[in-house]
């Protein structure tokens, strides 16, 4: 998830009015709201977007005798999406960002 979605995504919470921020923090609710982007993801699937997000070329190999790591990665939103909220910026654009962010900043 990119940074600035969480930051929106605190500001959003933090901005309802006190009787939605109320009942979401209620002692018989539960005290945690998860904050993503509500879509779930391979390893596979993030090899190939940082591979995009790079502009590298070449052939992704998977060594499928080994684990696959965590089965699932996907968070439940649904009560911050059930308030109105959602996450502006995909993984890719997200990655990609990124990278232009590091090449600026290390560019020699």
């Amino acid at each position: 998830m990119y940074s600035s979605d969480v930051g929106d995504a605190i500001a959003f919470l933090l901005g309802l009015p006190d009787s939605d921020f109320d009942a979401l923090t209620a002692p018989d609710t539960a005290p945690l709201i998860n904050v993503g982007v509500g879509e779930d993801v391979t390893i596979r699937e993030v090899a190939e977007l940082v591979k995009a997000a790079v502009c590298w070329e070449g052939n992704l190999v998977f060594d499928t005798t080994k684990p696959d790591g965590t089965p699932r990665k996907l968070l439940d939103v649904t009560r911050l999406r059930n308030l109105g909220w959602k996450a502006k910026t995909s993984l890719g654009a997200g990655l990609q960002a990124t990278y232009e962010d590091f090449l600026r900043l290390h560019a020699a």
